[in-house]
This record gives C-alpha cells, sequence and structure tokens, in this order.
C-alpha cells in the first residue's frame, strides 16, 4: 500500500510493507502537526512507521526529519549522501519561525547501495535505492519491484527534452531500464507510463493520475500579458513559506497552475519566471 501525504508543498509517502512501514520524504520544518493530522486522515499512526528515506536533504525534502527522529523514526541515509545530512541546517537556523530539530547522528542508519534490497526486505517490501543524480548531487530513488518509482525531486520525464545535464539524462536511463509502471515525484502529481512503440520510449499518459492536461494554461501564457508579473508574486509567496492552496486564493490563479510554479521553482536550480513558463508550454503540448 502507498500512501500520499499531502499536508505541505512536498509529497510525502508511506509505503505499507509486509513487515513495516517506511516514510518517503518530508515537508518543511514546522508542518509536524499537520503531518500528523494528515496521518490520522489517512488511519495510519506515526509509531508504527520505522524509517524515514529522504531522496536528498533540501529543507523543503528533510525539514522533519529530526523531529520525527525524536518521536522513533529512524532516518536512512544511503551512501552517497552522508556529507550532505546537515547540508540545510543553515538555512533553518537563520530562519527562525520554524522549530526546526537538526538530525542527530545516533538516530541515522548509513546503508550502501548494494545493501538496499537486503534492507527493504527488513520491511516486507521487494525492491532498491539507486543514485540518480541531477537535481542534486546526493539525490536518490527507490524503485520498488512492483513498478512504483519515487525519484523526489528529480526533472520529470515530460520534461526531459529540456534538460541536456548527463546526469539527469542518466538517472533516467537508469530508471527506465527497470520498466517502472508509476512514477511518484515530490511536487508532481504522480504519473502513470506506457510504452509507445512508435518512438519506442516510455511516455506519461495517464491524465487523472498522471500528468494533467495544461492546455488552458499555455493558451493563458500566450494571451495574458500579466502572466509573468504573477509568477513573479508567486515565486515571492513560495519563498515566504506558502502553501499551494494559499498562493493560488491569494493571487486567485487555478490551484494545478500554482501548483506546477511551485514545482518548478523548488525542483530546478537558478530557474526564472520565464524558464517555468517555457516549461509549463513544453508539459502542455
Amino acid at each position: 500500500m502507498i500512501y500520499e501525504l499531502q499536508y505541505d508543498n512536498t509529497n510525502t509517502y508511506v509505503i505499507s510493507g509486509t513487515k513495516g512501514q517506511l516514510m518517503f520524504d518530508t515537508g518543511w520544518a514546522g508542518t509536524f502537526m499537520k503531518m500528523c493530522q494528515e496521518l490520522g486522515e489517512q488511519n495510519l499512526k506515526l509509531s508504527d512507521i520505522k524509517y524515514l528515506l529522504v531522496s536528498h536533504f533540501h529543507p523543503d525534502h528533510m525539514g522533519l526529519a529530526g523531529e520525527l527522529a525524536k518521536q522513533g523514526m529512524t532516518v536512512v541515509v544511503m551512501e552517497s549522501q552522508k556529507e550532505f545530512v546537515h547540508a540545510s541546517d543553515y538555512i533553518f537556523e537563520r530562519d527562525k519561525r520554524f522549530a526546526y530539530a537538526p538530525i542527530e547522528e545516533e538516530t541515522v542508519r548509513v546503508i550502501k547501495f548494494d545493501e538496499s534490497r537486503d534492507f527493504l526486505r527488513e520491511l516486507g517490501l521487494n525492491g532498491e535505492v539507486i543514485p540518480t543524480p541531477g537535481h542534486s548531487d546526493d539525490s536518490i530513488s527507490l524503485i520498488l519491484d512492483s513498478g512504483d518509482v519515487f525519484v523526489g525531486d528529480l526533472y520529470p520525464l515530460y520534461e526531459l527534452e529540456a534538460h541536456e545535464e548527463p546526469d539527469v539524462q542518466e538517472s533516467w536511463k537508469r530508471l527506465l531500464a527497470t520498466n517502472p509502471k508509476r512514477i511518484f515525484y515530490g511536487h508532481a502529481k504522480t504519473a502513470v507510463l506506457e510504452r509507445d512503440e512508435s518512438v519506442g520510449r516510455d511516455r506519461e499518459t495517464d491524465k487523472k493520475a498522471g500528468i494533467a492536461n495544461c492546455d488552458s494554461v499555455v493558451a493563458v501564457a500566450q494571451k495574458n500579458a500579466h502572466l509573468h508579473n504573477t509568477v513573479k508574486k508567486m515565486i515571492h509567496l513560495i519563498d515566504k513559506g506558502l502553501s499551494v492552496d494559499k498562493i493560488a486564493a491569494k493571487l486567485k490563479v487555478d490551484k494545478e497552475f500554482a501548483n506546477d510554479v511551485c514545482r518548478m521553482y523548488l525542483t530546478h536550480k537558478n530557474v526564472g519566471v520565464q524558464g517555468i513558463l517555457d516549461r509549463i508550454e513544453i508539459k502542455g503540448k
């Protein structure tokens, strides 16, 4: 069973095996009570979740890791992530709006990639964890043998044509070699893949469970001269820590559009307003 927790701008997943539960990613510091409420609404207990696996140690994916460790959860750190565990500490230390608990070393379990299958079997899960750099050097992905893949902030497959970085291309090549069926993103909707034999590659297809149609968004981008300024305002609100719902309500924009802007801003290095609009157009094609 896979549960998606929606309490922050980052998608958090709880994966239930036959012997225990694993959490994949967690939201910003200061959202602990929201997360607990979301767990309760899905009939999940925090005490039943044994491990937290973080896709990468950016603040919007590991913000609650230290707090969860205090509640008894073990933070799983892959071998390529060891030097990044405290990479976001300074961000929370300088922003006093958030109650932040750094990750204590005694709550960490370091695992080698070639040991990841044995680790997952402890929870009754079949799969592996592999390094998938591109968004960050410490990015990893969880691949279940069922075809479910969790990639954090790795740039979406439908955006691949916009990225020439070798790391991004190689990471997706490794992931697609496992024949994935569903891709669970850190900020985008879950994508369902099917094989497109006409081009000999996988594509994201399911409009409901995957990528929604953005033709209306592209049309607005072409016709509305104020969209550039709207996205600029949205970026400012994201930096202030507002949720997608609040941003959409405050600026009176479509929630899906707000979610797209939020995801692209949070997952793309140094992306600007025009870069976001270009990616939205690619998504709509």
